[in-house]
C-alpha cells in the first residue's frame, strides 16, 4: 500500500501558548506554554505532538487514556485530563478547536490555487475586465468584459466569470464553477461545480404551451458566504436573488429565483428552496428539506432534515416532518406509528402461531 499523503502541512513553531492566545483558552499550566504542537488528531487515537479536544461526554473515557500532548476541554473535564496532557480550558471547546486548527493549518481555511499565481498563460481575461493586485486566475478560466476581480481573489481552473460580474476581495471561486449575472462580496468561498446566476425556472404555463419568462434579475451574494460543491443559485426574474452575509450552504443545494436568505443561515445538503421564498437570519434547514415557493421562514427557525415546508414559519420555532409541524408533535407521531407497527407485528405473530 502506498504511503499516506497529507494534503495540508502544519505551520511549524506553533506552541501551546500560541494556541491558548489565539483561541481565548486558559492554559492550566503556564509553564508548558512553549511546548510545540505538530498536528491535530481525534482524542481516541491522538499521539504525542498532537492537539485534540472533547466536547461530547461520549468521549469522556477516551480522554482518560489519550496520548495527545494537549486537549481543549471545558472546565468540568479538567480533573479527567491525564497528568502528561496539557489542558486548555474553554467555554466553547469545539469552536476553540476550530480556531486552533486554523492556526495550525492555515492553508485549509481557504481553497488554495492548484497551479497558478497571478494570471496564468492559459487563462482568458477580456481586456475590458478589471483585475486588482494580488488576484490569481488559473489555467482555462474565462473572465468576461466588464468583470471586476477584487484584490487577493482566486479564480480557479476552468471557471467562467460572466460579463460585468463582480468578485469581491479575498474571495475564492473553485475549479469548474460558473458565475454570471452576479455580484459576489468579500471573503466568499464558492466551491467546485457551483452554478450561480443561471436562468430562474419561470414560465407562463397554459394549454397551448409554456411561455418562457425572461429572467432579468441578479444574484447578490454578501460577504463571508460559503457555497458547497455543485449547488445552484438562480438569478431573479424581475428582482434579485439574495444570500445574506455569513450564510453557509452545503453541497447540492438548489436555490430558486427571487429567494432572499438572511444572514448566518445554515442550509444542509440536497435542500431545495423554491422561488420567491424568504428566510430570516440564523435559519437552519436540515438535509433534504423542501421549501415551497412564496413562503416566509422567520429568523431563528430550525427545520429538521427530510421535512417539507409548505406554509409560513414563525420565528424561532422547530419543525419537522411532511408537512412540517411542531417538532415535538412530529416526534410524538413517529413514536405512535412505531408502537402501532410493533403491535401489528405482534398480532401477526400471534395469529401465525394459532
Amino acid at each position: 500500500m502506498a504511503q499516506a499523503v497529507s494534503f495540508f502541512e502544519s505551520l511549524s513553531g506553533i506552541t501551546v501558548g500560541d494556541i491558548a492566545n489565539g483561541t481565548d483558552c486558559t492554559l492550566e499550566d503556564p509553564s508548558k506554554a512553549d511546548i510545540e504542537i505538530l498536528s491535530v488528531q481525534p482524542i481516541e487515537s491522538a499521539e504525542a505532538g498532537s492537539l485534540t479536544f472533547i466536547d461530547n461526554p461520549k468521549y469522556a473515557a477516551a480522554l482518560k487514556t489519550t496520548k495527545a500532548t494537549a486537549v481543549i476541554c471545558a472546565q468540568r473535564y479538567v480533573d479527567s485530563v491525564p497528568d502528561n496532557v496539557i489542558a486548555l480550558v474553554s467555554s466553547q471547546p469545539y469552536k476553540s478547536f476550530a480556531r486552533a486548527m486554523g492556526l495550525i493549518f492555515p492553508s485549509a481555511m481557504r481553497p488554495q490555487p492548484i497551479i497558478a499565481s497571478g494570471i496564468a498563460g492559459g487563462a482568458f481575461v477580456d481586456p475590458a475586465a478589471l483585475v486588482e493586485d494580488g488576484a490569481s486566475i488559473e489555467h482555462g478560466a474565462v473572465v468576461g468584459p466588464g468583470a471586476r476581480i477584487g484584490r487577493n481573489a482566486h479564480i480557479g481552473p476552468n471557471v467562467v466569470i460572466g460579463s460585468n460580474v463582480q468578485i469581491g476581495r479575498n474571495s475564492t471561486i473553485c475549479a469548474g464553477a460558473t458565475v454570471i449575472h452576479a455580484v459576489v462580496g468579500d471573503d466568499v468561498i464558492v466551491h467546485s461545480g457551483v452554478r450561480i446566476g443561471n436562468d430562474g425556472f419561470g414560465f407562463a404555463m397554459g394549454p397551448g404551451g409554456h411561455l418562457k419568462i425572461p429572467q432579468v434579475g441578479r444574484v447578490v451574494i454578501q460577504d463571508k458566504v460559503e457555497i458547497g460543491a455543485n449547488s445552484c443559485v438562480d438569478r431573479g426574474s424581475n428582482r434579485d436573488t439574495i444570500i445574506g452575509e455569513g450564510t453557509k450552504i452545503d453541497d447540492l443545494v438548489m436555490i430558486g429565483h427571487n429567494v432572499v436568505i438572511g444572514q448566518h443561515c445554515v442550509i444542509v445538503g440536497q435542500t431545495g428552496i423554491a422561488g420567491s421564498s424568504e428566510l430570516g437570519d440564523y435559519v437552519v434547514l436540515g438535509g433534504q428539506t423542501a421549501v415551497n415557493g412564496h413562503i416566509k421562514i422567520g429568523s431563528g427557525a430550525q427545520i429538521a432534515g427530510l421535512s417539507g415546508v409548505s406554509s409560513d414559519v414563525p420565528p424561532g420555532v422547530q419543525l419537522g416532518g411532511v408537512p412540517a409541524r411542531n417538532i415535538k408533535h412530529w416526534m410524538r407521531d413517529i413514536a405512535r406509528l412505531r408502537r402501532e407497527a410493533a403491535q401489528m407485528e405482534k398480532k401477526r405473530g400471534k395469529q401465525s402461531n394459532e
